[in-house]
């Protein structure tokens, strides 16, 4: 099937088989391996993107569901700069991370958490990343980059 679709502020047009899940088409076909797949059931979170502005795990959605969508995914954090997204920055300056695995995905929900709220407490950031794992058990310092990121997103804007 032909299907089209904004991904990162480019319009897109792909062919893609009915059972294509959007992460496998986001790695393999479009080349975008920011986006982890960590599990293919839905459960780890490594796969989050963003559809339409709502965080999705992409390895739960068919591909062709995306027909007319707008996706963003880890690469379109930092644009074209180097420059890292303030969340980005926060969780490197806050040791969110460890192995990074996780990263792509904690990253993509924190931005939609934070969207919905600019100001999230911690007990509200631990919900909202409830469906994503970290392997590495990271979870305290993910919370306060979360908190950092926020803090610093609502001061650049």
């Amino acid at each position: 099937m032909k299907i089209s679709f904004v991904l990162n502020d480019r319009p897109t047009t792909v062919e893609a088989e009915p059972s294509t899940l959007l992460s496998d088409l986001i790695r393999e076909d479009l080349s975008l391996t920011g986006t982890h797949v960590g599990c293919d059931t839905s459960q780890c979170g490594a796969c989050v993107v963003h559809l339409n502005g709502d965080s999705v795990k992409s390895c739960s959605v068919l591909a062709v569901a995306a027909d007319g969508a707008d996706i963003r995914t880890v690469e379109s954090l930092s644009g074209l700069t180097d420059e890292l997204h303030p969340m980005q920055q926060a969780f490197r300056d806050n040791h969110g991370l460890q192995c990074g695995f996780c990263t792509p995905g904690m990253l993509m929900a924190a931005l939609d958490l934070v969207k919905h709220n600019p100001d999230p407490d911690e007990a509200e950031i631990r919900e909202w990343l409830e469906g994503n794992i970290c392997r590495c058990t990271g979870y305290q310092n993910i919370v306060k980059s979360v908190i950092a990121g926020a803090a610093a997103m609502r001061q650049s804007s």
